[in-house]
């Protein structure tokens, strides 16, 4: 046992489990516009690695079967994926919930100006990576202008309904710059929609999520020399009142090559799921049976503890509100 599963193990007596799989998330591809400094999957203009459509006919199929509540589409930057509004069109019209997570700038990008349109025709959920309301923080992240470029992002999807009419949800999600807890989400959230207000933004909700120490956050913490600091103050926080609702007993995670993981942090690790005895054991969504998928044992890891620490984090923001 790792760390975190003897810390869990000698809470209930038993390590984490499915209990009923409700979000099938899907990672699509790993290239980016960004290279940000806490990206968990390493995403950046350099990777070319992409789900391929035969995979994504895989994934619609296990969608079919499992009728996910929602179908959660993320990356890279989704939108840099050539087959993502056929995906999403697919998707829609099968009757599945679907949201996708931007980083908002790639919507700038040359080729994307279709985009806005498309997410407004198709209602799909947003949930937008804005770490900060204020400029220097944002360009420290993810790069020297982003901010005002999210901005305008921002405008132009409120300009089409996201975050103001119904069934256009425009979520937007905090990462500290730092390794620190995020502040309480309530709280956050009031601060954000006070000062985008006054920006002439609107939203619907803030998701504040805590940095994993896995990816490219990891070796930005290797290099300041703050791994093991960040590490006991993630442990030091666990939270026992978290475990009940942890993502990963939930969800499953479809990588780009088509292998099956409990969470994205898993995917950006390596650590596929157990899906069962050999040679069923490995874990591709051509061997996955939505049917049969109950009461899976979860892979974990130390990085779990960013899942259970203070308020917790899933990526549906905190897990106590």
């Amino acid at each position: 046992m790792n760390d975190f599963e003897r810390k869990v193990h000698g809470l209930t007596g038993n390590g984490l489990s499915t209990n009923g799989i409700h979000t099938l998330q899907v990672n699509i591809g790993l290239r980016c516009n960004h290279t940000c400094t806490h990206c968990h999957v390493d995403a950046s203009p350099q990777r070319t690695e992409q789900m391929s459509r035969a995979t994504m006919r895989q994934v619609l199929s296990v969608a079919q079967k499992m009728r996910p509540r929602l179908v959660d589409i993320t990356g890279g930057a989704p939108e840099l994926h050539p087959d993502l509004e056929w995906f999403v069109r697919a998707l829609k019209a099968d009757g599945h919930r679907v949201q996708v997570r931007t980083n908002l700038t790639v919507l700038l990008e040359p080729g994307m100006e279709r985009m806005v349109q498309f997410y407004k025709d198709t209602a799909v959920k947003l949930v937008a990576s804005f770490p900060c309301y204020m400029r220097p923080e944002v360009d420290n992240v993810r790069g020297a202008g982003v901010f005002d470029k999210s901005l305008e992002a921002l405008h132009r999807l409120n300009a089409v309904g996201y975050g103001t009419a119904r069934g256009l949800v425009l979520d937007l999600v905090f990462n500290p710059e730092h390794a620190v807890l995020p502040p309480p989400q309530a709280e956050l959230e009031r601060e954000y929609r006070e000062q985008l207000q006054g920006l002439g933004i609107r939203f619907n909700n803030l998701l504040a999520i805590t940095n994993m120490p896995v990816g490219r956050f990891l070796d930005k913490l290797r290099n300041e020399d703050a791994e093991t600091a960040y590490m006991h103050l993630l442990e030091d926080s666990f939270n026992p009142g978290t475990i009940g609702m942890l993502m990963c007993q939930s969800q499953i995670d479809v990588g780009w090559d088509g292998r099956i993981y409990d969470c994205d942090f898993n995917l950006a690790c390596d650590m596929p799921a157990m899906l069962g005895s050999p040679p069923e054991n490995e874990a591709l969504i051509d061997n996955y049976d939505p049917v049969k998928d109950g009461h899976r044992k979860i892979v974990t890891a130390n990085h779990c503890f960013g899942c259970t620490a203070g308020a917790g984090s899933s990526c549906g923001g905190a897990l106590e509100r």
